[in-house]
């Protein structure tokens, strides 16, 4: 397997080709080709090695990624980004490489092409929204059914509608000029439960999250509460960076908790067309994730609809900026 190795001396990056193969049971690991310095260039340097073509080209999807990451995370670097309280330096300036991919490779795509990106990041992200929420229906299953109408064997229809919903809703944002809004929410709510429950707009009975370290807000309050939320948003919209500003909003929006059904479904839609309307690629929260991303929203939990506080919301930023890190590489490495 051949994948590339940076080695960091102070603030220099030095990169190499290294090979790694199983020998008698044991994995070798051996730098075969030092790359230089330069992100830029190191793709040329590689199609001048002949000796080890095969096995770059088996590698050669981790290569391009690993290739693309550290060519804008130099061109960050070198606009000497701004610090930020909720984030680690170093994080940011990954998350902020994603975005300059995302405008300078993803966003200047023709329409077809562009949609065509965006149906491979649908998959990924139904799959693994809604089997969070307990869907069954695999990885696979998900991917003949969004792409060609074949329904998954011995799954409900509720299941099959959950993904088919999170599909449409995802794709009538993404071609929405809406501004983020209470009734947007609600409406973003209902047609993901199309089909589903019945249930729509606020809930009307009082519930409690098994488990959880709050209590969500009263239904007699649900109004009230999701006044304050936008009160609260429109007020930070211009003074928090558009990442922190979503990933603060979705978990406000949790705590509330307004539908009887598809809270945590409808605020993973809305963070992600947070992302979009500010030019951020959308992320993925990880069935294989499930437990840290509960705990990164628990760990902001004693925060109240009003604070922006950052010992409050550090975690659940610093999870979300990784999970999009790990998910935009992976889905929109074009």
């Amino acid at each position: 397997m051949a994948y590339i190795y940076k080695k960091s001396v102070g603030d220099k990056a030095y990169f190499y080709l290294r090979i790694s193969k199983r020998i008698k049971g044991k994995v070798v690991v051996k730098d075969v080709a030092y790359l230089g310095t330069d992100p830029a260039k190191i793709e040329s340097v590689l199609n001048s090695i002949q000796q080890y073509k095969s096995e770059i080209r088996k590698g050669y999807k981790s290569i391009k990624k690993f290739i693309q990451s550290n060519y804008y995370l130099e061109k960050v670097k070198s606009k000497k980004i701004k610090s930020n309280p909720f984030i680690e330096v170093n994080l940011l300036g990954l998350l902020e490489a994603t975005r300059l991919h995302y405008l300078d490779n993803i966003l200047k795509l023709d329409s077809q092409s562009l949609q065509d990106v965006f149906k491979h990041f649908l998959i990924d992200f139904a799959f693994n929204s809604t089997s969070i929420e307990g869907n069954t229906i695999t990885l696979q299953q998900a991917n003949r059914l969004l792409t060609e109408d074949i329904l998954p064997k011995d799954k409900s229809l509720r299941e099959v509608y959950d993904l088919q919903n999170t599909k449409t809703v995802f794709f009538d944002l993404m071609n929405s000029n809406s501004r983020l809004s209470e009734n947007l929410v609600i409406k973003i709510h209902d047609k993901l439960l199309e089909r589903i429950d019945v249930r729509k707009g606020y809930r009307n009975h009082d519930i409690r999250i098994f488990g959880s370290r709050f209590d969500v807000s009263p239904v007699k309050f649900i109004k009230t509460d999701m006044g304050l939320l936008f009160e609260w948003f429109n007020k930070h919209k211009k003074k928090l960076h558009p990442f922190i500003l979503a990933g603060i909003l979705h978990h406000k929006l949790e705590t509330i908790h307004p539908f009887a059904d598809g809270n945590g479904r409808t605020g993973r839609i809305v963070l992600n067309y947070l992302l979009m309307k500010n030019k951020y690629p959308p992320l993925i929260v990880t069935k294989k994730n499930r437990k840290k991303y509960l705990q990164a929203l628990s760990s902001a939990d004693k925060a109240n609809l009003n604070s922006s506080d950052t010992k409050h919301y550090k975690k659940l930023i610093t999870f979300l900026a990784e999970e999009l890190i790990k998910s935009y590489w992976d889905n929109f490495n074009v």
